[in-house]
C-alpha cells in the first residue's frame, strides 16, 4: 500500500467519512445509506452489546497499525496488524482460548482492512467472525465519543479535534 505508516486506503461505503459532518444515526449505530453486508459485518452498536455480553466470549481484534491503535483504540481490543495476521493465527488461537472466546468481531479505521482480515480468518477456519462496520471511525461516531476520530492523508494519523 502506499502512504505512511497510517495509510491504508480505507475509504468508507457510504457511511461516515473523515471530516464529515456528523450524520444521523440508525438504532444500530449506522449513517443512512450504508449498505452493511450482513453475513461478514456487525453494526457499531450491535459490535458493543455484544463485547458487553459476557455470555457470548467475544474478541474484538483490532487489524490496524501500532500507530493507528496507539492513537485510538477500544478499551479491551487485541492488536495484530493486518500484514501479520496470516503468521500470527496460532496467537489468536491462544487469546480466544484465553478468554473464552467464540467469537471474533474485527477493527479497523473504516471498515475496508477488517472486511479483509475476516475474509481471511474465514478462510483460515475461524467461523464465526465478522468486520465491524465503519470501523473505529464509525465507532467513535455512533458508539463512543471519547475514542478519538483521526485523519491519516498525510500518512500519519492526526487527531481530528471535536
Amino acid at each position: 500500500m502506499s502512504g505512511g505508516p497510517c495509510a491504508d486506503g480505507d475509504a468508507g461505503r457510504g457511511g461516515a467519512r473523515t471530516g464529515s459532518a456528523s450524520p444521523q444515526f440508525d438504532e444500530r449505530g449506522l449513517p443512512a445509506g450504508f449498505l452493511l453486508k450482513e453475513d461478514l459485518e456487525i453494526a457499531p452498536r450491535d459490535a458493543h452489546a455484544a463485547l458487553h455480553d459476557g455470555k457470548r466470549g467475544v474478541l474484538l481484534l483490532d487489524c490496524r497499525s501500532q500507530e493507528e491503535f496507539d492513537t485510538a483504540s477500544v478499551a479491551g481490543s487485541t492488536l495484530i496488524p493486518l500484514p501479520e495476521l496470516g503468521q500470527r493465527l496460532d496467537e489468536l488461537e491462544d487469546v480466544l482460548d484465553e478468554r473464552g472466546g467464540k467469537e471474533v468481531l474485527v477493527i479497523c479505521h473504516s471498515g475496508r482492512r477488517s472486511l479483509k482480515a475476516t475474509l481471511l480468518l474465514r478462510q483460515a477456519g475461524f467461523e464465526n467472525v465478522r468486520s465491524v462496520a465503519g470501523g473505529i471511525d464509525l465507532w467513535s461516531l455512533a458508539v463512543d465519543p471519547s475514542v478519538p476520530r483521526y485523519d491519516k492523508s498525510s500518512g500519519r494519523c492526526v487527531v481530528i479535534s471535536k
